[in-house]
């Protein structure tokens, strides 16, 4: 094969990876993925999760859709067709694993494999082949007592970060982690809003719907009434009230004015007549 057939192969291979693409996902305490740094290497291609019921497939998606969708838009496990209170945020920072049913009183409780002394981490490195470019998204969860919901904050990156190199050997304290990672070209947010702000504007996704459809996209198991789902996610929300008046105001000087016409012409037609009348002004 000559030089420049190699040559435009491997332009045409680097096309089909262009704009930002995941390139590896980590997890570190998510779920039933314990104690150590979990890593999902796909190069920024195509990949099929495969496994028995309960192996994790379901846990990875929900780690991908955390990272980039907001917490109240968030189904967890609805991939897998399952109860929306099945899976929580604090199921998966806790580890649930499975339920055990107290004898005595009767009470089933899940069955946790860390307790509120750990913390977690999910990261997601995204690379566009035809810029050059790396984008590195995390979130760090923590439990405050035994009866909170998780605490979180929000990591965004222009370079390549990892939960080896860059989310540990802080010590015990999560504020000391979040003093090591301000460093040059890296942001760390209190809440989704900016975060999501900061992350569509490099992905160039010019609106939060589109993060909804990819939610619905990602865990879709049957369309159902096809009206129906592109109004709901599809669809930017507006309020309509306003449209909807200056419409009436519109389509009401269109009536006066057509009317103003017709009394107009009725007024010529008489003139023609023999009549002499004073025409109006029609202002249209």
């Amino acid at each position: 094969m000559h030089e420049e057939q190699k040559s435009d192969l491997r332009f045409a291979a680097e096309d089909t990876l262009t704009g930002y693409r995941l390139h590896r996902l980590e997890v570190l305490n998510w779920g039933t993925f314990d104690r150590r740094v979990w890593t999902l290497n796909l190069d920024g291609r195509n990949a099929l999760l495969t496994g028995d019921i309960g192996s994790g497939k379901s846990t990875l998606v929900d780690a991908i859709t955390t990272l980039l969708v907001p917490a109240n838009r968030v189904a967890y496990n609805k991939a897998a067709g399952a109860d929306n209170k099945e899976r929580t945020l604090r199921s998966y920072v806790l580890g649930h694993y499975k339920s055990e049913r107290n004898d005595v009183s009767g009470i089933t409780k899940p069955v946790a494999l860390r307790d509120h002394n750990k913390y977690s981490v999910i990261l997601g490195v995204f690379h566009n082949a035809g810029f050059e470019k790396t984008i590195t998204l995390a979130q760090v969860f923590w439990i405050t007592d035994r009866q909170s919901q998780p605490v979180r904050f929000f990591v965004g990156a222009e370079r390549d970060l990892s939960i080896t190199g860059d989310f540990s050997h802080f010590g015990s304290e999560i504020g000391q982690l979040r003093k090591n990672l301000r460093q040059p070209g890296v942001e760390v947010f209190d809440s989704f809003p900016p975060y999501g702000a900061w992350f569509r504007r490099r992905f160039a996704i010019e609106n939060e719907q589109a993060m909804e459809l990819f939610h619905q996209t990602v865990s879709m198991k049957s369309v159902g009434n096809l009206t129906d789902f592109v109004r709901s996610h599809m669809l930017e929300p507006f309020d309509v009230a306003p449209r909807v008046k200056a419409l009436i105001a519109h389509y009401e000087d269109l009536n006066r004015a057509h009317e103003s016409v017709l009394k107009a012409k009725r007024q010529i037609e008489s003139t023609r007549s023999g009549k002499t009348i004073l025409l109006p002004s029609i202002l249209l």
